[in-house]
């Protein structure tokens, strides 16, 4: 089955009586995305097999940390966009690591097979990565706090994806299939970061995300992102 369908089948209901308010934005489904075959011919450089490895545990951290979040400080941006869309995130590079049939789980040997089973088996909040760690660590540590702090994790969560698959989209140039899924990934983040925007104007914070402004030198201001 795909991936975390078993865990979303016995828990979705449950989460969506817990969730509250309403989030009538756009949030890109993604059910159709498709991407051109993988040539799997080509091998991948080192740098674009953690590229795949990192953004994996990333979208990870966003579908866990959202539904994580729901659970004390229920918001329906959490249940939106974690089972309508970063679920399909997760899918959509792992189609990748199944294709190119790589291991993301131990970054000091690519040479190992991808495995379904291994990462089925990754306890939720767990990462093998350890600044992806270390931040869904610090990011749940703040949005358990209130309504607001759970909603600015969320504006965060969304900039740090965007420029992290910016970054990597140098890395992957050449090869178009994960060319695409890293775009793919990039429009479902500005569509959730306004998600998250509207959702700290609901609660009285005017500025939206901008309110966060500068923090450690990422600026989590972004007017210039896309809306659809």
């Amino acid at each position: 089955m795909k991936l975390y369908q078993l865990f979303i089948s016995a828990t979705i209901l449950s989460i969506l009586v817990i969730g509250c308010g309403s989030d009538n934005s756009k949030i890109l489904d993604q059910n159709t995305f498709t991407t051109n075959q993988s040539d799997t011919s080509v091998a991948l450089s080192e740098e674009q097999k953690y590229a795949l490895a990192y953004m994996w545990h990333e979208e990870k951290l966003a579908y866990e940390i959202y539904l994580e979040l729901n659970k004390i400080q229920p918001a329906q941006q959490f249940v939106n966009i974690a089972t309508k869309s970063e679920i399909r995130h997760i899918e959509a590079v792992e189609d990748m690591i199944k294709n190119y049939d790589i291991n993301i789980t131990n970054l000091e040997d690519y040479s190992i097979e991808y495995s379904e089973n291994e990462l089925r088996s990754m306890p939720i909040g767990q990462f093998a990565i350890e600044k992806i760690q270390n931040l869904y660590d610090i990011l749940y540590e703040k949005g358990v706090n209130s309504q607001r702090d759970a909603m600015e994790v969320g504006c965060m969560v969304e900039v740090t994806d965007i420029i992290d698959l910016e970054e990597f989209l140098h890395e992957v140039e050449n090869k178009q299939d994960l060319s695409d899924t890293f775009n793919f990934l990039i429009e479902g983040s500005y569509s959730h970061y306004w998600a998250f925007d509207k959702g700290m104007k609901s609660l009285g914070i005017d500025d939206g995300c901008c309110s966060l402004g500068i923090i450690n030198g990422v600026d989590y201001c972004h007017p210039e992102y896309p809306q659809n």
